[in-house]
């Protein structure tokens, strides 16, 4: 990609830099913001670095790009730390320069910054970047700052310390001094005071003098002052005012230093106030919706505060419209049943986003960013994953959306946007994990290298460890791990998977927890996790596989009683004549922890239906009736015996094989009648009175507990939640 790169004269923003040439990026300008008063050095912002400042006319020169600089004339508005629009904020003079710099070098397509660790900061580039339809790059985010600053050093930053603002650093001792021979004395004031050692807590600001990117000529600093901010005894402040300098060309030790300059033909001054982009709304397509309203199916679980609505079309390719069509319809309808409940998009944790034709996913996308915008969802976007299922073959239309969905605002969303070597961006209004009642829901994940954004390419396990890796990273922004706070893991499969590969996933799976844990201090709760695979025709970017986790963040709350929990029931919860035998929990996977969430996985392989099952009439609809009322069976005693019952149920979702051969209406009608029996039989275990059904039938090519056996004909995935 062609960068613009933000410089503030700091080691970070010219690091950054280069580590974007590391990864095959192209600088093709710089950006800086600077005070109106060129004598003023620092402004009180919380964005930009400004110290320094009247040598970053320099680098152009230095690194024969060109520079494109802007006057600060906005202040501090919007202190929330995620940004909106605000009128005369320092923020849009960000967005007036990027969009001068957009207009005279239109190949520009992405924005470097050397955020490490401020999210005010990232979400505001990030913010900018979306406006103008440009990817953010931050290749330091999240890196660990001791290895930073060797990293800088080892590979040629020159940078001087030009600000001081903390314990231990002295105005009068340290001003002016090159950042190598500061780093002992950095990491000596790290161990004893628990500073940043790269001055990501305000501790100190630099200026880079020199670096490998400067091939034209280096920056020499000959005379400059020291100005006292604050002589506070503890934490003096000063900044270093510099008063002369000039250049001294590299490549020929023959020629003369060079007079400090401006390059006229290489610095841009960018005035005025920028173009007008009023965020545009979508108004939804209420004929669309009446067109096909006989088409459109719907699925509510009944839980007052966290619930979930599925949203299909029932139909054939042939009555399909297209994939976009049908997925605006989806959406639509959704919205709508948002907002006869008093909700909002912005009330929405996650969404399953269903497609039937992964090539089509750039349309998916297209028409999904209409509707779930940053606009619509202050709180934060939610989080998704994105699959590709045999719609078709069940009876379905080409999309399918299933959203969950809480009455309260206390979600915690993780969205990185910019590029980095943290964990894969979520370019768009999708985040990495969501945080809800102490349930943190993961996007999947791919195995995308996260500063290449490209697919492991060497199979399905390294793809595998690759999204393992990337999902301890986030959760670690949560102070969790993987390795002991997951509750489930459900591991998607592509058909092109290879079948010697597949074999071995679940092996791979638990190496790479068990390898988590040993690398982690003793922690007092592991979770033990469910393991469900599903097999999927495709997956986004043609990948082989993608996780999604779902963790357990504790909050204030006492060690977990998985016994207690399993012992609390032992009543008779026998229906339809099924009486409680050994084999059934070789069908059942559940995890209650905190006596707050029962997981639970339900399984009924080809065998088991064969085998236990078998309809002694042979007939098909009796068949199936058979083995849904055993799913159902076992669910209610599964939930009675831990003291759930089924109206705190956020989710049931009912994967079913194809291989079955029946639609989702055929399926949905006899699930139904299930749960009506229930119903009359005891009202203990009543589920729901409501028009639509309370589970979501997802049709599948196979799903499985281990990677080595996907021959489950039907999967129910109950999730509970105790408010």
């Amino acid at each position: 990609m062609k960068v613009v790169a933000l410089v503030s004269g700091g080691k970070d923003s010219c690091y950054v830099m280069m580590k974007c040439i590391q990864y095959g990026h192209e600088i093709v300008a710089l950006a800086n913001l600077l005070p109106v008063d060129d004598s003023v050095d620092e402004l009180d912002s919380y964005m930009y670095q400004t110290v320094g400042h009247q040598i970053i006319v320099s680098y152009a020169e230095c690194m024969n790009v060109p520079l494109f600089r802007r006057r600060i004339r906005g202040s501090s508005r919007h202190q929330k730390l995620s940004y909106q629009m605000t009128p005369d904020d320092e923020v849009e003079d960000l967005f007036v320069l990027l969009s001068e710099v957009k207009r005279q070098i239109p190949s520009i397509t992405a924005v470097s910054s050397g955020a490490i660790a401020s999210d005010y900061q990232r979400l505001r580039v990030e913010s900018i970047c979306s406006r103008l339809g440009l990817v953010s790059l931050a290749f330091l985010w999240k890196q660990d700052q001791t290895l930073l600053l060797q990293e800088m050093i080892a590979n040629g930053i020159k940078a001087i310390l030009v600000k001081v603002a903390a314990i231990g650093l002295d105005p009068s001792k340290h001003l002016g001094k090159d950042l190598a021979f500061m780093e002992p004395y950095l990491l000596k004031l790290k161990e004893l005071y628990g500073s940043n050692v790269c001055g990501e807590g305000g501790e100190y600001e630099t200026l880079t003098l020199d670096c490998p990117l400067f091939t034209n000529a280096r920056i020499v600093l000959d005379e400059f002052q020291v100005v006292l901010h604050s002589p506070d005894s503890i934490a003096p402040v000063g900044v270093l005012h510099p008063t002369i300098f000039h250049l001294e060309k590299k490549g020929n030790p023959d020629s003369d230093s060079l007079e400090e300059k401006k390059e006229p033909g290489l610095v841009f001054e960018v005035q005025g106030d920028g173009p007008n982009t009023p965020e545009s709304t979508r108004q939804p397509d209420n004929g669309t919706v009446e067109h096909t309203r006989n088409r459109v199916h719907l699925s509510k679980t009944e839980k007052e505060n966290t619930f979930s609505i599925c949203c299909w079309l029932e139909g054939s390719s042939e009555s399909s419209t297209g994939l976009k069509e049908d997925l605006e319809t989806v959406l639509t309808e959704i919205e709508s049943q948002l907002l006869k409940q008093g909700f909002k998009w912005q009330n929405v944790l996650y969404i399953h986003l269903y497609i039937s034709d992964m090539s089509e996913f750039a349309v998916a996308n297209e028409t999904y960013v209409k509707f779930i915008t940053h606009e619509k969802c202050p709180f934060g976007v939610p989080s998704r994953s994105t699959i590709e299922l045999p719609l078709v073959q069940a009876g379905l239309g080409k999309s399918y959306v299933e959203v969950l969905v809480a009455n309260d605002q206390s979600k915690r969303v993780l969205h990185v946007q910019s590029i980095s070597s943290w964990a894969p961006s979520c370019i768009g209004p999708y985040s990495q994990a969501t945080l809800h009642k102490g349930v943190l829901h993961m996007a999947g994940q791919l195995g995308l290298d996260p500063p290449t954004m490209n697919l492991r390419n060497e199979g399905a396990i390294a793809e595998l460890n690759q999204a393992l890796t990337n999902s301890e990273a986030i959760a670690e922004a949560f102070r969790c791990s993987i390795s002991s706070s997951a509750v489930l893991f459900v591991v998607f499969c592509s058909a092109r998977t290879e079948e010697s590969e597949r074999n071995q996933l679940h092996e791979t799976f638990v190496s790479f927890l068990d390898l988590a844990k040993s690398s982690r201090r003793r922690e007092s709760n592991v979770l033990d996790p469910i393991f469900l695979y599903i097999l999927v025709p495709d997956l986004p970017k043609r990948a082989l596989v993608e996780v999604k986790p779902v963790l357990y963040v504790q909050e204030d709350s006492e060690t977990d009683d998985e016994t207690k929990q399993e012992q609390l029931g032992e009543g008779d919860y026998s229906c339809w004549g099924y009486k409680p035998e050994k084999w059934h929990q070789d069908c059942v996977q559940k995890r209650v922890v905190d006596g707050k969430i029962c997981v639970t996985v339900l399984s009924i392989s080809a065998e088991v239906m064969k085998k236990k099952l078998h309809e002694p009439s042979g007939e098909e609809g009796k068949q199936l009736e058979r083995v849904t009322r055993f799913c159902v069976y076992l669910l209610n005693k599964t939930l009675s015996e831990n003291s759930f019952t089924w109206q705190d149920t956020t989710s049931l979702r009912i994967h079913f094989s194809t291989s079955l051969g029946v639609s989702v209406k055929v399926l949905s009608d006899i699930f139904e009648t299930a749960f009506k029996e229930l119903n009359e039989m005891s009202h203990e275990g009543r589920v729901g009175d409501s028009k639509e059904p309370t589970f979501n039938l997802v049709p599948v090519l196979g799903a499985g507990n281990s990677s080595a056996s996907l021959d489950n004909i039907i999967t129910c995935e109950l999730f509970s939640l105790r408010s």
